[in-house]
């Protein structure tokens, strides 16, 4: 029932239209990824910038990641095939799950070294930032 959308008579119809095509577009048909689902923080020290993305469940080999031009994309799936063939299942929906987010990365960071790391659920991305993009302390001569 991904695609009901439920109609609530206090909505003008503006909103109601806004929700209708949020959710009907919130997700990517073509690649089955859904854009945003995958929770991330982003923070910056001087030297680097930090991303930590919410990926429990997902081990190292079904997780891509790839920075590039300044755009950050993270992809992650993964599928149980196990049945147990002594059980009826009523409902498997455990058997796959994919998550992704791209994100446009703040400063200039185009290509660069990228250390990832990850550990119960959570991948760290550390991004060093590059002499280019820190801020410049700028000198005002006196007259």
């Amino acid at each position: 029932m991904a695609g009901m959308v439920r109609y609530d008579p206090f909505d003008s119809p503006r909103e109601f239209m806004d929700r209708f095509f949020n959710r009907a577009f919130a997700t990517t048909e073509a690649s089955g990824y859904d854009e945003g689902a995958l929770g991330v923080d982003i923070s910056e020290t001087d030297q680097e910038l930090i991303v930590r993305a919410s990926l429990p469940g997902f081990a190292e080999d079904e997780i891509d990641v790839q920075l590039h031009q300044g755009v950050l994309s993270i992809k992650a799936e993964h599928s149980v095939s196990e049945a147990h063939e002594d059980e009826r299942y009523h409902r498997r929906e455990r058997r796959w799950s994919t998550l992704s987010r791209r994100l446009a990365l703040p400063g200039v960071l185009h290509d660069a070294d990228v250390n990832a790391d990850l550990k119960n659920g959570v991948l760290t991305l550390r991004i060093p930032v590059p002499a280019a993009a820190k801020p410049k302390q700028i000198k005002i001569a006196t007259s």
